[in-house]
């Protein structure tokens, strides 16, 4: 028999690892009750507890309901439990081997305008909220087929300040669609910003962008760039997801993983609320 190449066989295992994560986020996002994996340490309510209401989601709304407000702040190790993990990606993902080189290479750039410089340094500190006011959890993951690294961060936000951040990342597409920047290692680098979009169910507001870079220094060969950023307000927490990578970047796995972020993220919070 003819064996395919380890090339095909890891990429058959990635395609069908995002496939049965699509179809497990939306099992989630779409039947509250059909049994799901929760983060270790992290039960089910007793059969009797009614759900929380869920709030309507928005994109840009302001509102902000009193079950959000009442949201506990969660410590670090609940929020460690609301991480996603390499086991929810499946092969080729496993745990981070520290920073990817692109990050400083590529990332650290500046340009003229007030907003696309804004983004800029957004993606490289992965902050689009500022600093969390209180604990913070993070994990990386790498794609050890096709390069790229994902990034997850959890922690407690202003949802007043989340909201603005929200509405302005909405505006950028628009704003900085394509525009050029200079770095210090990879030369002059020509930029695109898209939308990508989220699912509605994944948490209770939500903006997401693809950027593209594509340059490098005068006598290199161009390279191109791609990263996906996320950002979802969870009641008075934040999941802030970056997806990129010079190989192929998966939008797929950007909206699953953001989906799953935001539910696992307010699963643990509301396990917090029935507890208090």
């Amino acid at each position: 028999m003819t064996r395919a190449p380890a090339r095909a066989r890891t990429l058959l295992a990635s395609a069908l690892s995002v496939t049965a994560l699509l179809i497990t986020a939306a099992c989630v996002a779409y039947d509250r009750d059909v049994p799901r994996a929760l983060p270790q340490g992290v039960s089910e309510p007793p059969a009797e507890t009614p759900p929380s209401p869920s709030p309507s989601p928005s994109a840009s709304s302001s509102a902000v309901t009193d079950t959000e407000r009442s949201t506990p702040v969660l410590n670090d190790e609940q929020l460690e439990a609301a991480l996603i993990t390499a086991a929810d990606l499946g092969p080729p993902w496993a745990a981070g081997q520290g920073a990817a080189l692109w990050r400083d290479g590529t990332l650290k750039a500046t340009t003229d305008d007030g907003d696309c410089r804004r983004l800029l340094e957004v993606l490289y500190t992965e902050e689009p909220f500022g600093a969390p006011a209180g604990p913070r959890a993070s994990v990386t993951l790498d794609d050890t087929a096709e390069g790229a690294q994902l990034r997850e961060q959890v922690g407690a936000h202003r949802p007043d300040d989340v909201e603005r951040a929200l509405v302005w990342l909405g505006t950028l597409p628009e704003k900085c669609g394509s525009f050029r920047a200079e770095t210090a290692r990879s030369g002059t680098q020509d930029v695109e910003v898209t939308e990508l979009r989220l699912p509605d169910t994944a948490g209770d507001a939500r903006a997401a962008l693809r950027v593209t870079l594509t340059g490098g220094a005068p006598d290199a060969v161009p390279a191109r760039l791609t990263v996906d950023l996320a950002a979802i307000r969870v009641g008075e927490d934040a999941v802030v997801l970056t997806n990129g990578g010079f190989g192929e970047v998966r939008a797929e796995v950007t909206r699953a993983m953001a989906q799953l972020g935001a539910d696992r993220l307010a699963e643990v919070a509301r396990q917090e609320r029935l507890r208090v």
